[in-house]
């Protein structure tokens, strides 16, 4: 009895890793909010206002959205999608050296909001928290890609890293489909105008 249990035990824990990965995927705009009140809210243990900061704090959060820029130009309109839909596998731009260059980007962004808004310890717990979400819609979504793209996105898979860039990129035959900026700006133009909202009310907060 507790030999067969223990022996179904992998492949439960990995349907439950799947749920959870299905839904924070559905939800993951949502998944930020709890740490967008904190940026607008809380108070405690600011650090001392300086220029450096707040450069340092914009810098990082730029940074973080010119990646972003940089992938949707490679795959369009599905980065916006909430279903299980796929487009063709890209292995193009910052997809050469990381598999995952949007989630990267999100981490640099809310990392960036949380210097800006002078809340230093918050900086890690984005990482931590928005991490672990991350790490498991990824994990999610690389089922799903094996499962339907098959040797394909297996290949790529073993060459180019999950969440370390690699320092050369990952050279393909297949030259890139780029989107125009003007198709690239129309789809991140949600996040674009929430970063400069972000940013009016983090102003507002201290009165700048």
């Amino acid at each position: 009895m507790n030999a067969s249990v223990s022996a179904q035990s992998p492949p439960q824990q990995e349907a439950t890793r799947s749920r959870i990965g299905a839904w924070l995927f559905r939800h993951r705009t949502a998944t930020a909010l709890p740490i967008a009140i904190a940026l607008l809210t809380v108070r405690a243990g600011e650090a001392a206002p300086t220029i450096w900061l707040t450069v340092a704090g914009i810098a990082i959060t730029a940074a973080g959205e010119l990646v972003r820029l940089w992938s949707v130009r490679q795959i369009g309109t599905i980065s916006r999608t909430r279903s299980d839909r796929l487009g063709p596998l890209v292995e193009t731009g910052p997809f050469a050296y990381v598999r995952n260059p949007l989630y990267l980007g999100n981490l640099a962004v809310w990392t960036g909001f949380a210097l800006t808004a002078r809340l230093v310890w918050l900086a890690p717990l984005v990482l931590l928290l928005l991490g672990a979400a991350y790490h498991a819609v990824v994990r999610w979504e690389e089922g799903l890609l094996a499962s339907r793209l098959g040797d394909s996105y297996r290949a790529y898979a073993r060459h180019v890293p999950r969440w370390i860039p690699a320092l050369r990129p990952q050279r393909r035959a297949t030259p890139p489909r780029l989107f125009s900026w003007r198709e690239t700006l129309f789809s991140e133009r949600g996040t674009l105008i929430a970063i400069a909202a972000g940013y009016a009310l983090i102003s507002l907060k201290f009165n700048w």
